[in-house]
């Protein structure tokens, strides 16, 4: 029989935080009978060492070691593919999570029978104005593409239902985009997704890896996923624009009577181009959700 609940946690070069974190973790596992994953994702310090050290004569843990670098994706899809429980959450290994918030997520989803719960953390102060204003932009953009209905897409403690989460794993990058791309999959498959607020700490030790080439990648998936499941989102409004605006252009031309402008003719036709364009897309992608969900 599948247990309940599993932690999955991904860890790269964290041997600076896993002194203090795991002594904690390990003991918050065996208490509640939770099962805990580790990922030591390529790690080039004395992490995996640290892991086995603290892992020796546990039971419910378990340690999955990457040769070489995947990424925190890559690192979360091995961790929860090791799993063998009903739920799965993952949180990080350098100690920001509060383990208090894994018993509350995990109560969430039990009682509203749920598919994921997202730890939220709406209204908490960023660790800089820089990457509150990336993160804001990227939450918008996924909001205008897709429909969203929780806040903190990115958030990287989330509660899943192990059965969906494994099934959808092919459709998540490696990267650090995973956290939105996997809530933009729950949400668009029409699972029930919900939020709860959760608090986080400063790192225990160690810098975070998020930058500019971070955002840029992860919107980067954004819109691949929404070229999966919504490409009219994109194509459509594209259509328009060029197809009105040649339109504007043509309207004087035509109130003249000199015959069709050549460049509003040809912006009508760009418009109409990305139009079919579109329409090909969406069979495409009604083809390749109807592959998913077999």
């Amino acid at each position: 029989m599948k247990q309940g609940l599993s932690v999955v946690v991904p860890c790269f070069n964290e041997a600076k935080s896993l002194p203090a974190v795991l002594p904690e973790l390990i003991a918050f596992i065996n208490d509640r009978e939770y099962n805990l994953v580790i990922v030591n994702d390529g790690s080039k310090d004395d992490s995996l060492k640290i892991i086995d050290e603290h892992f020796e004569g546990q039971s419910r843990c378990k340690v999955v070691n990457h040769k070489v670098n995947r990424g925190y994706g890559g690192a979360i899809k091995s961790g929860i593919l090791a799993t063998e429980s009903i739920y799965c959450i993952t949180i990080d290994a350098d100690g920001q999570h509060l383990l208090e918030d894994v018993d509350k997520l995990y109560n969430i989803i039990l009682e509203n029978n749920a598919d994921m719960v997202v730890g939220s953390r709406k209204g908490l102060q960023e660790a800089s104005a820089f990457r509150g204003f990336g993160k804001s932009i990227i939450r918008n953009i996924a909001k205008f593409l897709m429909p969203v209905n929780v806040f903190d897409i990115n958030s990287g403690m989330k509660i899943y239902n192990a059965e969906l989460a494994k099934k959808y794993l092919p459709l998540i990058p490696n990267s650090m985009a995973f956290s939105d791309i996997i809530t933009l999959v729950f949400i668009n498959q029409r699972n029930l997704v919900m939020e709860e607020p959760i608090r986080i700490k400063s790192r225990v030790a160690g810098e975070s890896t998020i930058n500019i080439r971070t955002a840029y990648d992860t919107l980067l998936e954004i819109i691949n996923i929404v070229m999966l499941f919504n490409p009219m989102r994109i194509f459509l409004p594209l259509a328009t624009f060029f197809f009105l605006a040649g339109f504007i252009w043509e309207i004087p031309i035509l109130l003249r009577g000199v015959g069709v402008s050549v460049g509003a003719g040809m912006l009508m036709a760009l418009g109409m181009l990305f139009f079919m364009l579109g329409l090909i897309t969406e069979q495409l992608s009604q083809i390749r959700k109807m592959l998913i969900n077999q």
